[in-house]
């Protein structure tokens, strides 16, 4: 897909678009790709046609791929795992059944080694972070134009179509709200509602100094989601980005010999950074969770 009719830099933006659904309002001027521009005679819910118009659409919006890649690979990864246990027996374990279990006794002794209280939801927990993040992570080892061209010779030049969900910061930052809003519900749960003030309002300097205790511990609160959601979306953006500079260089000329390289080399490197980044995210979500149920007296 790279090259005939467009520049690089329509290449990268093409591939850095998401598929996006969502509303325009009643007299929205809509340009089409022969130059032409349609008015919209009432609000309309459709997709984006170029990257104004997802912006135009506003909060509401929903990045369709994302949403979807990322509901397949959990579900894939539910099916895979049940399958598993549903035929689990006292034999040794070969081929898949025994990648399951080396997953299932990892997580479980990092979880061990991290977390020291009783809570029987935080192994699951940490498994179905690690295996999910994990297998959306790998789709950016998917060759970066193959999906994306299904999907045009489908719904037409003006379909985007992104595959890695952990490139959407909407997908990164929906996982991290849900492991706070669990910090703050095991906070309260453990330590009550006034354990929980306290712990903020007379750390670290004391009861004396409570505006500036509860200034700076509300602010590392909320920087937890944020750094655990940038921290993904970082890495695997970067990553994705570089696959597109790299399949440029297939048109580049004296370059293109040069990028089946580059692109291999990458993508063994890169399988480093899809697994290390699921690890991260999983370890402190768990570390997180630690926090939570941590009674310490003040």
């Amino acid at each position: 897909m790279a090259g005939e009719n467009q520049t690089p830099q329509d290449y990268i933006k093409h591939h850095l678009q998401n598929m996006t659904y969502g509303k325009l309002p009643e007299g929205y001027e809509r340009l089409n790709l022969d130059g032409s521009v349609t008015v919209l005679e009432h609000d309309t819910w459709t997709m984006a046609h170029s990257s104004q118009e997802a912006k135009d659409m506003g909060f509401m919006a929903v990045n369709v791929d994302s949403m979807a890649w990322s509901w397949v690979l959990g579900l894939l990864f539910i099916f895979a795992f049940k399958s598993v246990a549903n035929k689990a027996t006292t034999a040794v374990p070969r081929g898949f059944n025994n990648f399951v279990e080396m997953c299932v006794e990892f997580i479980d002794n990092t979880v061990k080694d991290t977390f020291h209280y009783s809570n029987k939801w935080i192994a699951p927990m940490g498994l179905t972070i690690f295996s999910w993040v994990l297998l959306m992570n790998t789709m950016d080892l998917v060759p970066v134009d193959l999906l994306p061209w299904i999907a045009m010779q489908i719904g037409g030049e003006h379909t985007f179509f992104k595959v890695v969900p952990t490139t959407d910061p909407n997908i990164t930052i929906g996982m991290a709200l849900a492991v706070f809003l669990m910090m703050i519900y095991y906070s309260i749960k453990e330590k009550g509602a006034v354990g929980f003030f306290k712990e903020l309002a007379f750390h670290p300097f004391g009861p004396w100094a409570m505006p500036i205790n509860l200034f700076l511990e509300i602010i590392a609160l909320i920087a937890k989601p944020i750094s655990l959601s940038l921290r993904l979306f970082g890495n695997l953006y970067a990553g994705e980005m570089i696959f597109i500079l790299i399949a440029i260089m297939f048109t580049a000329g004296w370059l293109a010999s040069l990028a089946g390289l580059l692109q291999l080399g990458w993508a063994i490197f890169h399988i480093l950074v899809i697994v290390l980044q699921a690890f991260v995210f999983m370890v402190l979500s768990v570390v997180y969770m630690s926090m939570a149920h941590d009674k310490e007296e003040h």
